[in-house]
């Protein structure tokens, strides 16, 4: 016999990126007395990660509860990102409405759609929420005009259709249902969550059936499986078994260790937990995604939806440069094996496979971003690695026709750039779908474009709109092979020998392009240490000093002015290497080589290539 469970509401936070998810639930956080009056809090608590919070963007979905009046709020705060959607897919199953939240000046943008159309396939209520209306430029009335669109483009039912809108502002506190209304706090969000969400259904005297959605890790306690009480309860050292939709033969009993229930940022233990309570579950070991734990009497799967694949892939090996060894802690191919398989206890988007050598993996993800946070991570957890240029991952269909990812890029930019933009993504294999005009004198271009033309285009967009662009991609699907792209027009200087960079080297050097290093820099031959504008690698000797017959005084040496050279993040230099080149990563330096550092070995075989070619 079902039953409706009334002192609770489960509901996502969605949105675009930075529109203010994270912010607005600290304002729930705060408002609902989870904080002592004086406890110091941090902005964005709930970005727990270091990443997250330099960057400002959240990558893994986050549990919180609060209370308002009788009722227990469940929120999820889920990710905005595309590289992040496996997260967002997931989480969805926990809730049965989402907060959609707006920029109240950027209106609504591609992520918006992602997020919104994932919510409406899975039937759930929306309470809209258009943000920042303390903006000088805010617009919401035209926003709300663009989100009702978005729905009908979306399909949405007529209860869909008739969702509540408030105007907010996160980080002023304060959230009201009409634009005059004279609030300051942020309960009419709370009331309309409680009138608007409905809540969790089940059957509490059914046997248990739980679906896991999320995991969380520990290294004390393992992995911890998240999810939500489908029907019956749910106790502590109660026997059960684990099933799963996609895995028919999966069979296994299990014993539940600890249970958990989620109050502000903590894990409360309990004893047990019935129909429509968000729980966390420590103990069994080899719990997955998309698992069902069900009582051994009554196992049924509950359908889980597929993540979705990986579309790009890096290798990740043992840095083997001159310089190997000097700077990080972990370096051994033990080290990195361990490190990356402990990443998918977490991240289950990624896949890690051996590769024919012990000392190199191929890691794939939903784009590159996705890996650049995990280099990141490992970076700052004191490992030395390298990596290769990141690649797509291909299809085969029935007649054996290579298909590959494609993504819809949505860029916008102030009008005297679209020729540049244009004309960059068309070399690199895109279409333009669609040309119209933005706010504030944009104008945003739409194309359909192969993922791998988008490999290492940012830092060259940044620079051909001078940092006023904006660009965001959704994927779209495999389609037919488009043919070869060339990544690089310009070369690379490579050094000529090993040693240290001095200043009268360099200076020969800097009429020949863009310099990475500057002096008293150590480098080794086959190392990258500049661009060349033109398109052929030229060897540059940086460690050259003066030959001694030279009778000019020594201090003539430091009136030679170098130009100050290029700093390159870690994904400027993901985007820069070449498929013939490798990214040294430690955790104190970032170096661009040749795989092959030997030049005669590297001649030879460029010729090679260029005779099979």
């Amino acid at each position: 016999m079902k039953m409706k469970r009334e002192d609770v509401r489960n509901v996502a936070i969605i949105a675009h990126v930075d529109h203010g998810k994270t912010t607005l639930v600290d304002a729930l956080l705060r408002q609902s007395g989870i904080f002592r009056e004086n406890q110091e809090l941090v902005e964005r608590v709930m970005d727990s990660n270091d990443i997250e919070r330099e960057r400002g963007i959240t990558i893994l979905s986050k549990n919180t509860a609060v209370h308002y009046k009788d009722t227990k709020i469940n929120i999820i705060d889920t990710p905005g990102h595309a590289d992040f959607g496996g997260e967002v897919e997931r989480v969805l199953k926990l809730v049965n409405g989402v907060i959609l939240v707006v920029d109240a000046y950027e209106g609504v943008m591609p992520q918006t759609k992602f997020v919104l159309r994932k919510a409406l396939e899975l039937g759930l209520s929306v309470v809209t929420c258009i943000n920042k209306i303390d903006r000088p430029e805010a617009r919401p009335e035209e926003v709300e005009e663009e989100v009702l669109e978005l729905l009908m483009d979306l399909d949405a039912s007529e209860e869909q259709l008739d969702c509540p809108f408030l105007y907010a502002s996160a980080k002023g506190g304060f959230a009201k249902t009409s634009l005059d209304a004279e609030n300051v706090d942020m309960a009419p969000l709370f009331q309309t969550v409680i009138d608007r969400i409905p809540c969790p259904e089940g059957d509490p005297e059914a046997s248990t059936q739980l679906l896991i959605s999320t995991i969380d890790f520990n290294e004390y306690v393992g992995r911890i499986g998240v999810g939500k009480v489908d029907n019956g309860k749910i106790k502590v050292n109660q026997e059960c078994v684990i099933v799963n939709h996609h895995e028919p033969d999966k069979f296994r009993k299990v014993k539940v260790g600890k249970l958990y229930e989620y109050e502000g940022l903590n894990k409360v233990e309990v004893q047990e937990a019935s129909i429509g309570s968000i729980v966390a579950i420590s103990g069994i070991a080899d719990i997955h995604i998309g698992d069902t734990l069900c009582a051994v009497e009554n196992p049924e799967a509950i359908p889980f939806q597929k993540i979705s694949e990986p579309t790009i892939a890096m290798n990740f090996m043992v840095n083997d440069s001159p310089l190997a060894g000097q700077e990080g802690k972990f370096i051994t191919s033990r080290h990195i094996r361990e490190r990356l398989f402990r990443e998918l206890n977490t991240d289950v988007s990624l896949r890690v496979e051996e590769t024919d050598s012990a000392d190199c993996f191929k890691v794939s993800g939903r784009g590159e971003l996705h890996l650049s946070v995990l280099i990141e991570n490992m970076r700052r957890e004191g490992f030395e690695f390298a990596v290769s240029k990141a690649e797509v991952l291909y299809h085969f269909d029935d007649r054996n026709r290579k298909l590959e990812p494609m993504e819809i890029a949505y860029i916008d930019v102030p009008e005297e750039f679209t020729g540049a933009v244009i004309q960059k993504l068309t070399g690199r294999k895109g279409e333009l779908q669609g040309m119209s005009p933005a706010n504030g004198g944009y104008t945003r271009l739409e194309f359909s474009i192969p993922s791998r033309g988008l490999i290492g285009y940012r830092g060259e967009f940044m620079t051909d709109t001078k940092g006023n662009g904006i660009m965001n991609t959704a994927f779209d699907g495999y389609a037919p092979f488009k043919g070869e792209i060339s990544y690089r027009k310009s070369g690379s200087l490579i050094a000529y020998e090993s040693g240290e960079s001095i200043t009268y080297g360099l200076f020969n050097a800097q009429e020949r392009g863009t310099l990475f290093i500057g002096a008293g820099v150590k480098v080794y031959s086959g190392m990258v240490i500049g661009q060349n504008p033109k398109a052929e690698d030229i060897e540059i000797n940086v460690c050259k000093t003066k030959k001694l017959t030279n009778t000019r005084s020594s201090s003539a040496d430091e009136s030679l002015k170098l130009t100050t050279p290029k700093e390159m993040s870690l994904e400027q230099s993901l985007d820069f290497i070449d498929t013939d080149e490798l990214l040294e990563i430690t955790p104190v330096s970032l170096r661009i080589r040749k795989k092959i550092l030997d030049p005669t070995m590297r001649k030879r075989s460029t010729s090679n290539k260029k005779s099979l070619g």
